[in-house]
């Protein structure tokens, strides 16, 4: 590991605002924010640009990045603290440990904000919208919360969609060209590292906002894989 990346580990251990696999936070998160504002989840945060740009949106919205690599969430949290975005926090963890942080319906919304997307058939059950993550979501989401995607990958997103529509999820809002809109939500103007690198090559961003308003049979994992066994690369 190199030398930088070794400082910034060691530098969040000293931010109050990163909590690294956090220990009986179930039913807590009204306390460490000292409000009763729902919760906003980024997953997969990276540099945390998106809880940022959404904590200086929404004041009254409380917003916890999370991801793995804590050099990466050095960057979001110490941004937060220089701004004094008491509403952005950050927990290092892996995303498919989620559910010992949060009580059900503790979390009123998810951002995914430009995943990995797995693009290889044999690695579609790491994608952070496939119904193995949804599960997860669904046990901590409110019954109303929304889940919130926004990628580069045409892939990811047509996966996505295929996956609301195989389990009969409630599709909010779809678009394929985000800036293509006469009118762009705040929320969507923000603009992540990753966003900037465009490493799918689309030359567009494309959006889906859906709940997860109906059970999430394991059977039907079976006929997701059936639908996309022969993806390639591309």
């Amino acid at each position: 590991m190199g030398q930088k990346k070794l400082i910034r580990f060691e530098a969040i251990k000293s931010f109050d605002n990163v909590l690294e696999y956090p220990q009986d936070m179930k039913g807590k998160w009204k306390g460490f924010f000292k409000n009763s504002h729902p919760v906003t989840l980024e997953l997969a945060c990276g540099k945390g640009e998106y809880a940022v740009g959404l904590g200086r949106i929404y004041p009254d919205r409380n917003f916890i990045g999370v991801d793995i690599k804590g050099n990466r969430i050095w960057r979001g949290a110490k941004t937060a603290l220089e701004e004094g975005l008491h509403n952005v926090a950050f927990v290092r963890s892996h995303i498919d440990k989620i559910t010992d942080y949060f009580l059900p319906g503790e979390v009123g919304e998810i951002w995914i904000t430009f995943p990995d997307p797995q693009l290889r058939a044999s690695r579609a059950k790491k994608r952070l919208t496939h119904p193995h993550f949804l599960r997860l979501y669904q046990q901590i989401l409110r019954q109303d919360g929304l889940v919130h995607l926004k990628t580069d990958s045409p892939r990811l997103y047509n996966f996505t969609r295929t996956v609301i529509n195989l389990f009969g999820l409630e599709l909010l809002e779809h678009t394929d060209n985000v800036y293509a809109a006469d009118f762009v939500k705040p929320e969507l103007t923000i603009k992540t590292h990753y966003e900037g690198l465009d490493i799918a090559q689309s030359s567009r961003i494309h959006y889906i906002c859906f709940r997860i308003n109906q059970p999430l049979p394991k059977e039907k994992d079976i006929e997701l894989k059936n639908l996309f066994s022969e993806e390639e690369p591309g």
